[in-house]
């Protein structure tokens, strides 16, 4: 654009800052609401043609195998979220890229507006191809979380990149508070019960849920078309990279890039397991009810968003961001070993303390690692990718977690996770510790 600052102003920054994490904290939500209701949905749905041959399908497996009466819902449930994250995967690095070619601003209009329309078309799908449309739409667009990471880069120093991913963080602890909360929420109020004819409009149970985050969605694109600066002027741009996911990931980088990735995908894996499963721990060990579980999300939540936005902003620019990301993949390991042998309420709420705790400090070093090993007209791509990993892992937890709680039981799926994560320290200690030069 020809009216572009060469460098936004201090005020611009501040503002751009908000704007980000409004963007952020959205695609979690869009990532999470769906959780409480997938019993639900598929009880709604479970009758079409395409759904009814699935469900069947893993009926029979429960039946042979004695996997239980959980076990239906809650690999429906891990492939569907699965399926968001796995999209989330595919588009970070291509979202990312075309940013680093063509700005921040334009690719966060583009996929902002994509964010509303799939809440939109997730409000009327009347039928079970439509939900899932709409989730497939909703996939895609929220990989622009590469891009409003890169953003964050553009107007961070290094000195206080780790202050800027910490915003990030508290972005992505928020959203995993409320994008629960809203579905258990709204999916309470039924369209359906008072105007059961609007049913031929695509209207369902849980069309009420989708335009509440439809709704958000729009105040995040009118936001950012109305006051959001572009942070990467047209002289620090490049000229775009592969945008294939599956080429990037196997792209060489620079070896301290891709050793925090590593790290990161490792760490992703089994906090992705934990993250999906902990309300069937809840449900499976304490008897906890969706109301339980949820105020069980809201600590987790609530914790990462204190410590991602202010106590690592402290600890970081102090003892380092290899440091700090280390000793938070040490508290989570140490959390899950907690959360595996906790045989009352107060000490599965001290191992959640402790995992929250130790994500809260881990997630926002490795993102800064990474943007401070990248040259600064990469910062997009790079990012992307780092993202695309993380969506990878968020892919592919969930379901081998599933399979293991179900068939092995929570202790050794919480050992089993606690393993990986004390295998992902030492990958990050065998990072150099990043220069701010």
């Amino acid at each position: 654009m020809s009216n572009e600052p060469e460098q936004p102003s201090a005020d611009a920054k501040t503002l751009s800052l908000g704007i980000i994490f409004l963007t952020i904290f959205i695609d979690l939500v869009g990532f999470s609401i769906i959780f409480p209701l997938f019993p639900a949905i598929l009880e709604h749905y479970g009758q079409s043609g395409l759904l009814q041959s699935l469900t069947q399908s893993l009926d029979a497996f429960s039946e042979a195998t004695g996997a239980g009466d959980r076990f239906t819902p809650v690999l429906f449930g891990g492939i569907l979220g699965s399926l968001y994250a796995a999209l989330q995967f595919f588009f970070a690095p291509i979202w990312g890229s075309l940013s680093d070619q063509y700005g921040r601003r334009s690719v966060l209009l583009v996929t902002t507006l994509g964010v509303f329309a799939s809440y939109l078309l997730w409000g009327f799908a009347g039928n079970f191809f439509l939900l899932v449309l709409a989730r497939f739409l909703g996939g895609c667009m929220s990989g622009n979380i590469s891009v409003a990471t890169a953003a964050v880069a553009d107007i961070t120093t290094k000195e206080n990149r780790s202050k800027g991913m910490g915003i990030v963080g508290a972005a992505f602890g928020l959203g995993f508070i409320l994008g629960p909360a809203l579905g258990g929420i709204f999916s309470q109020f039924n369209l359906l019960e008072s105007r059961p004819e609007l049913a031929r409009m695509g209207i369902n149970p849980f069309s009420i849920v989708a335009f509440a985050a439809a709704l958000l969605a729009l105040i995040n694109f009118l936001w950012v078309r109305a006051r959001f600066v572009e942070s990467l002027p047209k002289d620090r741009r490049g000229k775009g990279e592969s945008r294939n996911p599956i080429a990037r990931l196997s792209e060489k980088f620079p070896p301290e890039i891709a050793k925090v990735n590593l790290t990161y995908f490792v760490f992703m894996f089994a906090f992705a397991g934990m993250e999906f499963t902990l309300t069937f721990l809840g449900a499976d060990r304490f008897g906890f009810t969706p109301q339980q579980n949820a105020w069980m999300m809201i600590f987790v939540g609530f914790i990462l968003a204190l410590v991602q936005g202010g106590l690592v902003r402290r600890l970081a620019p102090k003892f380092g961001e290899k440091r700090v990301a280390i000793f938070g993949l040490s508290f989570v390991s140490i959390g899950l070993v907690a959360l595996g042998f906790a045989s009352s309420i107060s000490e599965l709420y001290a191992g959640l303390a402790l995992l929250a705790i130790g994500v809260g400090l881990c997630s926002p070093t490795l993102s800064s690692m990474v943007s401070l090993f990248a040259h600064e007209s990469r910062q997009g791509s790079v990012l992307g990718t780092f993202r695309a990993i993380g969506s990878l892992a968020r892919a592919v937890g969930p379901l081998l977690a599933s399979f293991i709680f179900w068939w092995f039981g929570s202790l050794q799926l919480y050992l089993f996770g606690a393993a990986i994560t004390a295998f992902s320290v030492w990958l990050c200690s065998r990072v150099p510790a990043p220069s701010k030069d």
